[in-house]
């Protein structure tokens, strides 16, 4: 049974033997572990490869009676051990149909050929009807194993053949015992398994107090948004009155309507003008802010030209420029945008904010606003200017309530920090978004892209915020009946006193019939 090399060294034959009776396959998974044993393998390794090659003996001895099987060592580096069994039988009609995943055989047929696929790193199969079946199986030399020479294997022969083959009793219980070790090996794999999943469900425990956590933490955060929202419009509601009232009273000062002021009142009187105006911007802002973050912001949509728009910004924010003002504020004559259907009060209010912005730090040079048609139905407006730019760090955080990035000209600028937060809520609010780019010392461009036609719900009346029915219907009898009065009248319908002296100084400054009538709203 023993042959020289053959095919210039490439191919070393082993072993061929014999399966002609049912004792025979019992010897063949006996040679396979003690060849297995001999090249290196370990004893796992071994138990595969007799196992596989014990399947297709027994197939071959079944559906052909018997069939031959020869042991090979190819290559030099790296090297495989390929065992290949043949037999002359009628061959396997349908082989594709039997080595698919979903056959299944009544006569067991196919499943020693799955067993030893997954036994084996590699199974090969030829067959045909009449033509008979010829199975090689290939185990790949571990990296670890040394390529063996051609004077390794000849003394790797000379001891196989010196082993004599062990009772078929021996191999039964040498299997019956690798059948024990396997069972063990099971076992302890269950154990691990178990252990696993005991992990898994407290991983999955911590999963879901996680989400139930997550989602407290949510819910508080919606509440303390609410809470915010809430707060900023009562607050700002709240502080309205007070500094309409310091404003008007400072005018009254200012327009020296109860006497003359010395140049030092005059001064203090502005300082709280101007102290009083600061506060009414912030005020502002934070309503604003509130109504976008509580969504009841009332849309008016109105058709209107870019051109007029630009118009009317020109004339509001000329006055912000000193005279012979080393920057230059510019509105491009905006080139096929077509008319806008948005609310025009918004948009307005997005371009002032920005522009303002843009002129506080712009020491030298000039800002830039212009339009263009942008891609998907959406206009671009931007407003871009040369003045100390933003870092590339701030540039996420200057959108943020309150946010006011640190510079040389901070403290010479009023200002809230809520403007940009403003602005980006609105176009969000219009359907749009307000992007950045900016580098320090060269200028900054903000680019607000909005759709042509807003497709929100739109509301073109105002509301009257707070009235009870009854006591509206009061205050409008009120103006109906000064109406058919002829005399002027000043009609002062507000609870402050403060207020009330304003009203009062103005009428007489202006020879009106003055009515005071305290109304609660």
């Amino acid at each position: 049974m023993r042959k020289s090399k053959i095919e210039n060294g490439m191919i070393y034959p082993i072993l061929t033997t014999e399966v002609r009776f049912e004792q025979d396959i019992v010897q063949v998974r006996q040679r396979a572990r003690q060849i297995g044993a001999l090249l290196g393998f370990d004893s796992q390794t071994q138990t595969r490869i007799a196992t596989a090659v014990s399947e297709i003996a027994r197939n071959a001895f079944k559906y052909a009676g018997g069939g031959k099987v020869e042991f090979f060592v190819e290559g030099e580096s790296p090297q495989v051990f390929r065992t290949r069994i043949s037999d002359s039988g009628p061959g396997i009609p349908d082989l594709p149909t039997v080595l698919g995943p979903n056959f299944r055989s009544q006569t067991g047929a196919g499943m020693g050929l799955a067993a030893a696929k997954r036994l084996m790193d590699e199974v090969q199969i030829d067959s045909a009807p009449d033509r008979g079946t010829a199975v090689q199986l290939i185990k790949q030399f571990s990296k670890l194993m040394p390529a063996l020479s051609a004077i390794e294997l000849n003394k790797l022969l000379d001891k196989l053949a010196r082993q004599i083959p062990e009772d078929p009793y021996a191999e039964i219980q040498q299997q019956n015992q690798e059948l024990l070790r396997t069972l063990d090996e099971l076992r302890q794999r269950q154990e691990e398994l178990v252990q696993l999943n005991q992990e898994l469900e407290d991983t999955n425990r911590g999963v879901v107090a996680l989400y139930a956590e997550l989602n407290d933490k949510a819910e508080s955060l919606q509440r303390e948004g609410e809470l915010k929202t809430s707060f900023l419009s009562n607050m700002s509601h709240e502080f309205r009155t007070p500094l309409t009232t310091i404003l008007s009273i400072s005018e009254i000062l200012l327009n020296r309507i109860d006497g003359e002021l010395s140049p030092e009142q005059d001064k203090q009187v502005n300082f709280i003008r101007k102290s009083a105006e600061s506060l009414a911007e912030l005020v502002d802002d934070s309503l604003d802010l509130a109504k976008v973050e509580a969504g009841k912001v009332t849309v008016r949509v109105t058709d209107f030209e870019v051109e007029d728009l630009f118009s009317a910004l020109r004339g509001m924010m000329r006055p912000l420029l000193p005279q012979n003002s080393p920057v230059s504020l510019i509105f491009e004559v905006p080139l096929e945008v077509p008319t806008l259907t948005t609310d025009e009060g918004k948009v307005s209010q997005i371009l002032r904010n920005l522009i303002s912005n843009a002129l506080k730090f712009t020491e030298a040079g000039e800002v830039r606003v212009a339009a263009e048609m942008g891609e998907g139905g959406m206009v671009t407006f931007s407003v871009a200017d040369t003045g100390i730019g933003i870092p590339p760090a701030d540039q996420t955080r200057v959108f943020e309530e309150f946010v006011q990035v640190e510079n040389h000209l901070q403290k010479g600028v009023k200002g809230t920090g809520l403007g940009l937060s403003l602005c980006r809520k609105m176009a969000e609010f219009l359907g749009g978004s307000i992007e950045i780019e900016s580098s320090p010392g060269v200028g900054s461009t903000f680019l607000v892209n909005l759709p042509i036609a807003y497709v929100g719900d739109s509301e073109v009346s105002a509301e009257i915020s707070g009235s009870q029915p009854e006591e509206t219907g009061r205050a409008m009898e009120n103006l109906r009946s000064a109406g058919r009065d002829r005399t002027p009248k000043v009609l002062i319908v507000k609870e402050q006193k403060s207020f009330s002296v304003f009203g009062e100084r103005l009428a007489g400054r202006n020879s009106l019939y003055c009515d005071v009538r305290r109304q609660r709203w």
